[in-house]
C-alpha cells in the first residue's frame, strides 16, 4: 500500500498529472496522480489516507521547494494539476463526509484587482493540504466575502492583492469582514503586502509564499 501512496505522492510533488501528460519528461508514458488515486481506491485504500499521506506530502513538498527559491511557478501549476486530478476521484468521499476536511477557507483577489496566479496557488495548496477552499475569484468586495463567510461559518478568509494601489483596499475589507464576525482569521498575501503593512490592517496572518498560508490554516484547525 505505502508503494502506491508514495507513487501518488511523488506524481504530485513533480507535476505529473496522468499518462498522457510529457510532463516530467523523465516520467513520460507513465501512470500520474489521476490513474494512481484511482487505482489505490480500487484497491481499498482508505480515501484519507490518499489524501493526507499521498497528495498533500507531495504538495508539502513541492511548497517547501517552492518557499526556498528551488522551484518556481510553472512546477508548482504543475503540481497543483497533478493534485486536482486526483481530487477528482475522492471528491465524492468528501462529499459523503466519508473524508472530512480541516476547515473551510475562503479567497479571493480584492475590489479592484484582477490578477489571480498568486490566489490560485494558495488556493490549491490549501487544497492541497485537505482544506474546503471556496474560491471568489478577483475584483472581490467586502460584502461577497461576508456572504461567503455567512454561507460558510467559521470559515478562515484569505486576501491577495498585486497592486499597490489596490492593496489599500484590503484594509476597508478586514474591517468590514471583522465587523461582520469578529473573530474571522484573515491573511493578507501579495507582492507589495509585508508584515508591517498586515499589522496595520488589522490581519491576522501575512506570509510571502503559499507554505506560510497552510502553515498558519494548520495551526488554526490544531
Amino acid at each position: 500500500m505505502s508503494d502506491i501512496i508514495e507513487q501518488i505522492a511523488y506524481c504530485v510533488e513533480f507535476g505529473k498529472i496522468n499518462k498522457a501528460s510529457p510532463y516530467p519528461p523523465n516520467m513520460k508514458g507513465q501512470e500520474g496522480a489521476d490513474e494512481l488515486t484511482r487505482k489505490a481506491l480500487d484497491e481499498g485504500i482508505d480515501p484519507e489516507t490518499i489524501l493526507n499521506e499521498g497528495m498533500v506530502v507531495g504538495m508539502d513538498r513541492v511548497g517547501k521547494k517552492f518557499s526556498e527559491n528551488k522551484v518556481f511557478v510553472p512546477q508548482m501549476l504543475m503540481s497543483a494539476k497533478a493534485m486536482s486530478a486526483g481530487m477528482e476521484h475522492l471528491k465524492p468521499y468528501f462529499q459523503s463526509g466519508e473524508v472530512q476536511r480541516k476547515g473551510t477557507f475562503i479567497i479571493g483577489t480584492v475590489a479592484g484587482d484582477l490578477h489571480d496566479i498568486g490566489k490560485n496557488l494558495v488556493a490549491m495548496m490549501v487544497e492541497g493540504a485537505g482544506w474546503e477552499v471556496i474560491d471568489l475569484g478577483v475584483d472581490v468586495s467586502a460584502e461577497k466575502f461576508i456572504a461567503a463567510l455567512k454561507e460558510h461559518p467559521g470559515s478562515a478568509i484569505g486576501l491577495s492583492a498585486l497592486l499597490t494601489t489596490t492593496m489599500v483596499n484590503m484594509e476597508s475589507i478586514v474591517s468590514e469582514v471583522k465587523n461582520a464576525v469578529n473573530n474571522t482569521a484573515v491573511l493578507v498575501g501579495g507582492a507589495p503586502v509585508n508584515e508591517d503593512f498586515r499589522k496595520k490592517i488589522g490581519a491576522d496572518h501575512y506570509s510571502p509564499d503559499p507554505q506560510g498560508a497552510v502553515q498558519f490554516l494548520n495551526e488554526l484547525a490544531g
